[in-house]
């Protein structure tokens, strides 16, 4: 039986926390294989922002792909994935993923998920947005792909970075439609004068 496969790609912009927060979350999730990549200014995020060492975020992956490797077996649309999740996405990796740019193995597995009609989702970081940036959004999501720029939720009231940082894990988990207990769902606002 074909195990559940997800797809993780760290690439050079900030918010590495994003993607090793979601690596984390996924690991811990039995019967999930996870494929990871990194770009060379991922690493560069990975230490400037969170300090951590290679070999400890690359284990968190079940298998790590060099972004070099346009070989590897997520390049192939015969290898079954549930998807892929860019967390963050550059805008460099949107416009290669935008315009079929398969230049390196990040762009090319989101290509093959695209033309498999999977799963991809973005979590593009750039702000503020030229035209540019906004037509590569565009363009990814008519392709059926799913930007989705990690921006802060706040009616779950938030008690720091952490939980900033979990909402945003959470509904990435949502969209692959996997389970988890992460944060609390929206549950409607209450009427003030409601049973008056």
């Amino acid at each position: 039986m074909t195990p559940r496969r997800l797809i993780v790609a760290i690439t050079g912009a900030t918010g590495a926390v994003y993607g090793v927060r979601l690596l984390e979350l996924l690991r811990a999730m039995p019967g999930l294989e996870i494929h990871l990549m990194v770009t060379p200014a991922g690493w560069m995020n990975v230490e400037q922002e969170l300090q951590r060492p290679r070999q400890e975020v690359e284990s968190l992956g079940h298998v790590v792909h060099s972004v070099r490797d346009v070989g590897a077996s997520i390049a192939s649309g015969s290898f079954q994935t549930e998807g892929m999740v860019v967390a963050p996405c550059s805008m460099k990796t949107l416009a290669a993923v935008a315009h079929g740019l398969s230049d390196n193995l990040v762009a090319r597995a989101a290509d093959v998920v695209l033309k498999e009609r999977r799963r991809l989702v973005l979590l593009a970081r750039e702000a503020p947005l030229n035209l540019a940036h906004l037509r590569n959004m565009t363009a990814v999501t008519e392709m059926g792909g799913i930007v989705y720029p990690p921006l802060p939720a706040f009616y779950h009231r938030p008690q720091g970075i952490g939980d900033l940082i979990d909402q945003t894990c959470a509904r990435v988990l949502d969209l692959f439609g996997i389970e988890h207990r992460l944060a609390p769902r929206w549950g409607g606002l209450r009427n003030a004068e409601e049973g008056e």
